[in-house]
């Protein structure tokens, strides 16, 4: 997901070991002021040999004393013994079944298991007591193990709290089960350390053998380590258990080491490795406790909106600072991909304190090709090249995803055109809904839009479309039908033609100011080169109009007359409208006053 130098802090590389170990890994983070302790017991009565007794315990019991500002966070209950493994005990008369398992082997025949199970709201409900674990019982299935010194049983609890006198640490739960036959190397990555002072490392370890000390080590760095008298430089496994002092912890161990002479201020990584010349040891768990202040970005997208065929989306996302121990910058970078392609970048605006966090959008336009299925990926401390530039607690928690659904319109389906008749100007009126009556539609659904573009933004929608005057001829209209989720589009076209004059019988024009002229409707400025020839009954041409020029009844034409009124009578016109659709209209119209 990002560059391998910012993958997951603390990686741990191990050796691979035969049948089927289980790699100690990061199990667990804590940032913030906290620390651990351990308890637990054996179920050997003794350290295992070949000489010893073959008998098992079916319970034990450990004391817990916590301080009151040592506040329980978590509680880790962890029992392991030989064969294929008892999943199912008891804590404090409690039921526990197994939630985790574990299993090595040293051949075909001698395997081992371990078990895990989250025991905090025991811990958390009980506090500072004496806790027994009962209904272990390995007695019938350790007889194969005893003649060659493997047969063991025991459990362990790692308790982390709070402590508010603490400094800002960051505490790695790591486990698995992994058996150090002669060697195991332990990588730290990305470690950040600000101060070494009461840095530390704790084991589990199970079946280790105070009696045996081939070659036995634990080094950080290359140094030895030891906890003398409890743990010394050359037997480290030998049954005990360094928080509590105790030493007969037979076949087991809870040790922990101080390492902040072994690290520095400004280490980047370390270098753990146990080995054992001789005893058989199984590591179960693994703690880290630093001085080591780093944010830890986190991010989630939250919600999206998106527009009917529109290829861009506003997402809402929140970055987080949880689990940190330290503020996470401004203008920390977040890239957005889809189908694996960058898109777009933001950024956060503020700091972002401990536990805290800032809420964003941003507008991310899709190529206009995307599949209308679509998830996007938000990545916080990405610069769009999937390469933080924080350095963080944790680099392998900073991405999230959304699928998101576009909201596609249908092509534009055409309408058959409407016609109207030029009512001047190459201007008709029109009612835009008889241009629907091949669809089914409520008309509250229905806009009518002079412009796509105005269609998809809902702006500029024509008002009273049942009485509308075209703007020019042609012209198209868009029509938006809204359906959930989304909407169709329609067009047709409006087009203006030339109708037929409608010619009047006669007219009075006796300055009434009602039909005072020889009024030929769709004849005025429809035709505009028409011309109009009005005779009177003896034949003679009286009259000569045009489109600037209708008849008001007065004489245009002849030398007596001219400018006079015709009289009451009936005249004979003859209009040529000069359109090549058209003949010449004649007939008679009839004056009176």
């Amino acid at each position: 997901m990002k560059n391998p130098h910012y993958i997951l802090c603390f990686f741990l590389f191990s050796i691979v070991q035969p049948f089927f170990a289980q790699d100690v890994s990061l199990y667990q983070q804590f940032n913030g002021r906290y620390d651990y302790t351990a308890i637990g017991n054996t179920m050997n009565i003794t350290e295992n040999g070949s000489f010893g007794p073959c008998t098992i315990l079916t319970s034990s019991s450990a004391n817990l004393s916590l301080n009151s500002d040592q506040n329980v966070v978590a509680a880790y209950l962890y029992w392991a013994g030989s064969h294929t493994g008892d999943f199912n005990i008891s804590l404090n008369t409690i039921d526990i079944t197994a939630e985790r398992t574990f299993s090595d082997a040293l051949d075909a025949n001698r395997v081992f298991f371990a078990a895990f199970a989250d025991v905090t709201s025991i811990i958390l409900d009980q506090g500072s007591t004496n806790y027994t674990v009962s209904n272990f019982d390995l007695t019938t299935d350790i007889g194969p193990y005893c003649s060659t010194g493997t047969n063991f049983g025991g459990w362990a609890i790692t308790i982390i709290y709070e402590d508010n006198n603490l400094p800002l640490n960051q505490l790695n739960v790591y486990d698995g089960l992994q058996s150090v036959p002669d060697f195991l190397d332990i990588t730290l990555d990305n470690l950040n350390v600000l101060d070494n002072e009461n840095a530390k490392i704790g084991f589990i370890a199970w079946e280790g053998d105070k009696s045996l000390a081939v070659n036995e080590q634990l080094t950080i760095n290359g140094s030895v380590i030891s906890n003398p008298p409890l743990n010394p430089a050359n037997n480290a496994f030998n049954g005990t258990n360094s928080f509590t002092g105790d030493f007969n912890l037979y076949n087991m161990d809870i040790d922990v080491y101080s390492i902040q002479n072994n690290i520095n201020i400004g280490d980047t990584s370390a270098t753990i490795s146990l080995t054992s010349g001789q005893d058989f040891v199984m590591i179960n768990n693994i703690i880290t406790v630093l001085n080591s202040q780093l944010p830890d970005a986190t991010i989630t997208v939250d919600n999206d909106t998106v527009s009917c065929g529109d290829t861009s989306i506003q997402l809402f996302y929140t970055v987080y600072n949880l689990n940190s121990t330290d503020v996470l910058p401004a203008n920390t970078p977040i890239a957005f991909y889809s189908d694996g392609i960058f898109i777009d970048a933001g950024a956060t605006v503020n700091d972002i304190a401990i536990n805290a966090s800032e809420e964003n959008s941003i507008y991310l336009t899709l190529p206009n090709s995307t599949d209308p299925n679509i998830t996007i990926v938000a990545i916080v401390d990405d610069n769009g090249t999937m390469t933080g530039v924080v350095t963080e607690s944790n680099e392998n928690n900073n991405s999230a995803f959304k699928t998101i659904e576009l909201l596609t319109v249908s092509e534009i389906t055409p309408l058959p055109n409407l016609i109207g008749c030029n009512e001047g100007l190459e201007i008709s009126s029109f009612n835009l809904f008889e241009a629907l009556n091949s669809i089914n539609y409520n008309e509250e659904d229905i806009t009518f839009y002079y412009a796509l573009d105005d269609l998809k933004t809902d702006d500029n929608a024509i008002i009273i479309p049942s009485d509308y005057n075209n703007t020019h001829n042609p012209e198209t209209i868009f029509v938006k039908l809204r359906q959930d989720p989304c909407y169709e589009i329609f067009q047709f076209d409006l087009t203006v033609e030339n109708c037929p004059p409608y010619i009047p019988q006669g007219f009075s024009p006796n300055d009434d100011t009602k039909n005072d002229w020889f009024n030929i409707q769709g004849l005025y400025d429809v035709f505009t080169e028409h011309e109009l020839h009005i005779y009177n009954r003896y034949g003679e041409l009286i009259f000569i109009g045009h489109n600037e020029m209708p008849w008001l009844g007065k004489i245009n034409r002849g030398l007596n007359n001219k400018g006079n009124k015709a009289p009451v009578g009936t005249y004979y016109y003859i209009l040529n409208l000069n359109d090549p659709n058209y003949e010449p209209f004649v007939g008679w119209v009839y004056i009176n006053y």
